[in-house]
């Protein structure tokens, strides 16, 4: 969205043809951008602070108590009940309804400058648009219809993990590189120091460089060495899962906090001078 969307909008607007017109364009665009983030994280606080002090409440009913235990779209609107009442689950399907939309016309018109600006496709506006909501459409559609509720937040789940882990990753880091790599090299050209220096400083930056993109790759696919997660056990009691999640062993309702086990990961971690 903002690697493609922001960047076609700025070609739309009227910038004058000067130094000064162009850095004042390129400021306003920064501040219209950093504010359109600051909402969208404004936003993401809320959702976070509004689940962690419902589910963290001490007078949590077992229902609401599972529930909190096996968060999804599906059982998410409860938070709500205790501030909205009855209308709670109305206004979160409208909430969560213009939020889809949202996303939705936001990927589709970033698609659209992708295939109208990399591409090279010309077509009709309305042609264009149909196709690209189609696109973005016709599988989570396909999916809710044959695998419900269950299926549709399977693929929410399984589209983060491809789109935000790794494609969007490998954009960002290719990106990056293929910039700093084309802004090196035109500064060793154009550069008013002699050729040995050149040499010199290419030796030394390009290695950097190449070890900077293997170190990505091995980040990306080695193999955690620590386990980090416990699966739970089938049939077992919501309360006593939840205890073992947070650290404590005893079924005691004052929640004081046992002893932790010792871990050697952890133990070795310096603390912030």
């Amino acid at each position: 969205h903002n690697l493609f969307l922001h960047s076609a909008l700025v070609l739309s607007r009227k910038v004058p043809n000067s130094v000064r017109g162009v850095n004042d364009a390129c400021r306003y665009f920064l501040i219209e951008s950093g504010f359109a983030l600051l909402v969208a994280f404004l936003i993401n606080i809320a959702v976070v602070s509004v689940s962690g002090a419902v589910c963290s409440s001490d007078n949590l009913s077992s229902d609401d108590h599972h529930r909190c235990n096996d968060l999804n779209l599906n059982s998410a609107s409860f938070l709500l009940q205790n501030v909205l009442g009855k209308s709670s689950s109305t206004l979160y399907a409208i909430a969560l309804l213009a939020s889809g939309q949202s996303s939705t016309i936001t990927g589709t018109y970033a698609g659209q400058f992708i295939m109208q600006g990399f591409l090279n496709l010309k077509m009709k506006k309305w042609v264009r648009n149909l196709m690209t909501r189609c696109i973005a459409i016709t599988p989570s559609l396909i999916v809710s219809i044959i695998g419900g509720s269950q299926g549709a937040g399977q693929l929410i789940i399984i589209a983060s993990i491809i789109v935000i882990s790794w494609i969007l990753g490998i954009g960002i880091i290719g990106i990056n590189v293929y910039y700093l790599t084309t802004a090196f090299v035109d500064w060793l050209i154009h550069n008013d120091l002699p050729k040995v220096g050149n040499v010199f400083i290419g030796i030394i930056v390009f290695p950097l460089m190449a070890i900077y993109v293997l170190a990505v790759i091995y980040l990306t696919f080695r193999k955690d060495t620590v386990v980090t997660y416990i699966e739970p056990e089938k049939n077992v009691d919501p309360a006593a899962q939840s205890r073992m999640e947070s650290g404590l062993t005893k079924p005691d309702v004052s929640f004081q906090v046992d002893v932790a086990p010792y871990r050697q990961d952890l133990a070795d971690i310096p603390f912030p001078e």
